[in-house]
């Protein structure tokens, strides 16, 4: 009968293995996948109290980390699971969650390690808590597209051009969503070299939404006839900035100039308590075959220069006029506040 040590790392080497295949379909799927993982971990793991639970999850966190560094979600999950220990542990220490007073200074959030718990008090009622309180952030997360697409009406008005870059679930789930009851046209640049644009057009229009699909030159004369431009991102940063998909920050300058609303849904999950900086490639980007936009038949080509395929862009903050999540809206600039809110002050480096 094999131990308790060896099924829970048995655990953990399946979702790695996962994890280094691509197996998982998004970083929602990823964010559920995630969380049931820790779910897992928690509910067998055996440890004493909170602090003892807290150094594990964030040992294993970091490890998983480190496995895909450009997959900030799963840094993200891990930030949660401490900040549920953390939660549940105040709440039946004091009676009260820690730090859920939205009345909070800002005195309070900079001294937070100043009055924050030792955590090594043995409570038996806490482990079935966090069990619980898993179980609502899970289904949080399953319902998060759904929540943020019944805010569609809100945003699309009839007879509107909205344009889109790639392949996002999220948007595709918000446009329908808007397409019940108005009608507008979409125009999908088609993220080349990649060309995920193609699969969100042949979507639209088995939808029954009016689609145009350009290529991503296009996209700067197209503009001056658009009323607002919806996408998804990979990641949210500390910062409001965005760490989306190649091409959108070319899409977002180009709306700037046109004074086009630039609109982002993005699930609370994708909120990264981190900054990166856009010089920074190896730690911010992947980097996908050169093949893609410079073929190996160019023989003599191919061996004079340095092709560079990367996966993602970094859009500033000051591109971004409006957050949809799936609790509301909120501009760049409350970003800060809303991570206050998720991740604790002491969790931000694992």
């Amino acid at each position: 009968m094999p131990s308790l040590e060896s099924e829970i790392d048995g655990i953990i080497e399946t979702f790695t293995n996962n994890l280094k295949q691509r197996k998982f379909k998004g970083s929602r799927d990823l964010a559920l996948n995630s969380v049931q993982l820790w779910k897992k971990i928690i509910g067998q793991m055996k440890w004493q109290n909170a602090r003892e639970l807290m150094d594990a999850i964030k040992q294993i966190g970091k490890d998983l980390a480190e496995t895909s560094p450009s997959e900030t979600v799963i840094g993200n999950m891990t930030r949660r699971m401490l900040k549920i220990v953390r939660d549940e542990y105040a709440m039946l220490q004091k009676g009260k969650q820690e730090d859920s007073d939205l009345q909070e200074s800002l005195q309070k959030i900079l001294t937070a390690d100043e009055v924050d718990f030792d955590y090594i008090e043995n409570i038996p009622l806490l482990k079935p808590a966090i069990m619980e309180h898993i179980g609502e952030f899970l289904t949080e997360l399953e319902s998060s597209e759904i929540d943020i697409s019944v805010q569609a009406l809100e945003h699309i008005h009839a007879n509107e051009i909205i344009m889109t870059i790639g392949y996002s679930k999220t948007v595709f789930a918000f446009l329908k969503t808007a397409a019940k009851d108005r009608a507008f046209q979409v125009i999908v640049a088609e993220c080349a070299p990649f060309y995920h644009g193609h699969k969100l057009a042949a979507d639209l229009a088995e939808a029954r939404i009016s689609a145009t699909l350009i290529p991503d030159s296009a996209i700067f004369a197209m503009m001056a006839r658009v009323n607002k431009v919806i996408i998804g991102t990979h990641s949210v940063m500390a910062n409001g900035g965005l760490k989306a998909v190649c091409g959108t920050h070319t899409l977002a300058l180009a709306a700037k100039h046109y004074s086009v609303p630039f609109v982002v849904c993005a699930p609370m999950f994708k909120l990264c308590p981190e900054y990166v900086c856009s010089l920074d490639q190896d730690g911010f980007n992947q980097f996908a075959s050169p093949e893609e936009v410079l073929s190996n038949d160019e023989g003599m080509l191919v061996s004079r220069v340095n092709v560079y395929n990367p996966i993602f862009d970094y859009v500033p903050p000051e591109l971004v006029t409006l957050f949809i999540s799936n609790t509301g809206g909120n501009a760049p600039s409350y970003i800060y506040r809303l991570l206050s809110e998720l991740y604790h002050p002491l969790d931000v480096l694992l």
